[in-house]
Parts: structure tokens; C-alpha cells; sequence
């Protein structure tokens, strides 16, 4: 039996994707035209061409902010992908008890991101905070306002504290997928705690575990309003991440042109990752589909 195609139904995707070019499209293209042109102000653009692009390809100030938002991301996945798995094998499968650990897991997810930053600011300030008031009646020596290493411990415990919850609750949701006749075999076969998760667990969830790598890497990629409340991008330029970099060029010092043209590539290097995720997604789907 064929299958019937009806076409009017486009035109109820039709406002969707009228809001989407007014509110996505419109933009780029204003963000692509201050990338090329140069401007004196009162609207009155010259050509630039690359030079934009040429002069951030080559900006030291560019290269630094990156390097540290690779090493950022790189560390918050090496942290929160481990640990989500780790939580979401240990969490009840069933009853009350489970949907207990569900409901106190979204907990962390549904605080906004300035509130976040707010948190863990008045938290781990020496003088009136919890956690900075503690460390330094016990003797150590902490101010993540001062010292480059405390920031950095800080901004990670509190997004690792913040987003552990999404690659728990995604794994969570693979391992409930898995029929119980999987483990029902492996014990009969007297299968391994370890091999059950090698052979089992571990593949039947790789899919959302993917999702969950390829969510987690965007958000800390993009990650400016958490860091920018906790330390505003210091102390000195240590927590200078690229988006945070990228507002200080284009609100602070108002070069719209490095700015745009930063950006772009900004943007070209998240859409490249994430295409290079998407690609292993549809191809492990095709691969388990055989």
C-alpha cells in the first residue's frame, strides 16, 4: 500500500517557521553583515571583507579564551558522563523510592542559570558563605575572587552540581528500555556485574548516551551566565570563556565587526561538533537496525 502524501499540511508548519526566520534567520544575516563590513557608526558600513575573520583567526586573546573553553568542556565531560552513569546504575528501578531519586534529580535542572551563578556565589564566599566560611575556619586557604585555581574548582563543582542530573536521568531512561530477559540470561550465565554493564547495559544505552555527550558538550561550549555571575570572568582573565570574551567585545568595548566575525566562527565550530556527533548517532542506529 502506497502511502498518501497531503501537502497542506505545510502550511501548518508554516508559522513556525515564519517566527523561526524572524527570530533566527534575520539576525544571522545582520551578524553576517557587520562580519564584512566596517563601520565609523551612524550606519555607515564600508567593505571589510575577511579582515575580520583574518585578524580573529590570529587574535592571541581568541586562542587563549578557546584553549580554556576546550579545557572547560573537556573536563565537565571527563566529570558528568562517568558520574551520570554511575548514578543512574545505582538509582531504584521501581516504586517509591525511584520516583523519589527522579523527582530529586530534576531538582537542580529547573533552577535558572543567573539563580545558579547566585548560589554558588554567596555559597562559597569567604566571609558570609557556607562553604567559604567552613574551608577557611579549618585552616585552607580558599577565594575563588583571587586565586585562578579556586575559580576554576568552583565553576566546575558547580556545573558538574547543576547538569549531572541531565546524563543521569538520560541513562536512566536507556536502562529502563532494556527488556529484564537481557538480565534474566546473564544470570543464568552467571554474568559479572561487570559484564552485564559491558555487554548489556552499556550498549543498549548508547544511544541516549550520545544525546547526552553531544547536550552536555553544546552547553558547556556555550556556558557564559553561570561563570560570568560566579566570577565575571576572573580573577584577571582565567574564567574568560569564549562567550563571555565574545560580550565583553562586542557590549563592552562595542567592536561589532570583530565581534560578528567571531562569533560566526563561534558558531561554524559547535555546528561542526555537533554534525560530527550527529553522524555517529545515525550510524550506530543503522548499524543496531541490521
Amino acid at each position: 500500500m502506497e502511502k498518501t502524501q497531503n501537502n497542506k499540511a505545510w502550511f501548518l508548519v508554516l508559522p513556525v517557521l515564519i517566527v523561526v526566520a524572524f527570530s533566527a534567520v534575520i539576525p544571522l544575516m545582520t551578524v553576517v553583515n557587520y562580519s564584512v563590513n566596517d563601520t565609523f557608526g551612524q550606519n555607515d558600513f564600508f567593505w571589510n571583507g575577511l579582515g575580520w575573520f583574518e585578524e580573529m583567526i590570529s587574535s592571541d586573546r581568541m586562542h587563549a579564551a578557546l584553549g580554556r573553553q576546550v579545557l572547560f568542556s573537556a573536563i565537565i565531560l571527563a566529570i558528568e558522563v562517568p558520574l551520570g552513569i554511575f548514578v543512574a546504575l545505582n538509582m531504584p528501578k521501581k516504586g517509591f523510592w525511584a520516583s523519589f531519586c527522579l523527582v530529586l534529580m530534576a531538582l537542580p535542572l529547573l533552577i535558572p542559570f543567573n539563580v545558579v551563578g547566585t548560589i554558588w556565589q554567596i555559597f562559597c564566599r569567604v566571609d558570609i558563605g557556607l562553604l567559604g566560611h567552613s574551608l577557611a575556619a579549618i585552616g585552607i586557604d580558599y577565594n575563588y575572587t583571587n586565586d585562578a585555581l579556586d575559580a576554576w574548582i568552583t565553576i566546575i563543582v558547580m556545573d558538574v552540581w547543576h547538569w549531572t542530573s541531565l546524563v543521569a536521568l538520560l541513562c536512566y531512561a536507556g536502562l529502563q528500555s532494556i527488556p529484564q530477559a537481557y538480565y534474566q540470561a546473564a544470570k543464568i550465565d552467571q554474568a559479572s556485574r561487570w559484564s552485564v554493564f559491558r555487554y548489556i547495559e552499556l550498549p543498549k544505552m548508547s544511544g541516549v548516551l550520545l544525546i547526552a555527550v553531544l547536550l552536555r558538550f553544546m552547553d558547556s561550549f556555550m556556558i557564559y551566565t553561570e561563570p560570568f555571575v560566579l566570577t565575571g570572568g576572573g580573577p584577571g582573565n582565567s574564567t574568560t570563556f569564549l562567550s563571555i570574551d565574545l560580550v565583553k567585545m562586542a557590549v563592552g568595548q562595542f567592536d561589532l565587526g570583530p565581534a560578528a566575525a567571531f562569533s560566526i566562527m563561534y558558531f561554524l565550530v559547535i555546528l561542526l561538533v555537533s554534525w560530527v556527533f550527529y553522524t555517529v548517532m545515525t550510524t550506530l542506529d543503522a548499524q543496531e537496525t541490521k
